[in-house]
């Protein structure tokens, strides 16, 4: 629970940035509604569920409905960010192999602490992820689920080296990019920009995280 900033912090750096992605995503596309948010980076560790969960809570705060989705059903984290407790059996994986997914799916999805919120969890980790993801399936569950969310936001893995994200892509209007400040090179970055753009992705832009700054007028001292 400690990396949910925007509601415990409202008035810090990060809440205030968080909320800046969310206007600029508002005013990205003048012709077409955003629904569904991808949130990816090139590597792991460079905080894509960090942003991910906290971009969720500011939505579903603006008075949204909020579907969080964990598609990293590798090492998914946000059962654990979320402090979720629900049978193993019980996420993403699962539901894809049901055959009664459409009635059952209210079963899968957990409630949060925080109004308008729901995460859907990774579930059981399936041995190949990315042929899972890449089911039919998965497009139907998404085009059932924006029939009762206003948004819906994929925390999917990093990009390179697995393809799951690539897969995911197709089912998002948009797609932020998270790099790690002192971490991420140009190089990583460009190469996870063209594998998205290869697959036409729409990148919506990067957001760069756990940058250091300092300005003793407003904020002293914040880190992240």
């Amino acid at each position: 629970m400690r990396e949910l900033i925007v509601n415990r912090y409202p008035k810090s750096a990060v809440s205030e940035a968080i909320k800046t992605v969310r206007t600029n995503l508002k005013f990205s596309s003048s012709d077409k509604k955003i629904k569904t948010i991808l949130v990816t980076s090139a590597t792991s560790g460079e905080g894509k569920s960090f942003i991910s969960a906290n971009l969720a809570i500011d939505y579903a705060s603006s008075g949204k409905k909020v579907l969080l989705i964990d598609c990293d059903l590798r090492k998914g984290r946000l059962q654990d960010i979320f402090n979720i407790v629900t049978n193993s059996r019980m996420g993403l994986s699962n539901l894809l192999i049901d055959d009664s997914w459409k009635k059952n799916l209210g079963e899968y999805i957990s409630d949060t602490e925080y109004k308008n919120l729901n995460v859907l969890s990774t579930g059981t980790i399936p041995p190949n992820p990315s042929v899972l993801l890449e089911s039919l399936k998965l497009e139907k569950v998404v085009e059932e689920l924006k029939n009762k969310y206003d948004v819906i936001i994929f925390d999917s893995t990093p990009v390179i080296g697995l393809t799951d994200t690539l897969i995911v892509s197709r089912l998002a209007d948009i797609v932020l990019l998270v790099a790690r400040a002192r971490k991420t090179t140009p190089e990583l970055l460009e190469s996870a920009k063209r594998a998205l753009e290869n697959v036409n992705a729409s990148i919506g832009g990067v957001i760069l995280n756990r940058v250091e700054f300092y300005n003793r007028n407003y904020y002293k001292k914040y880190y992240r």
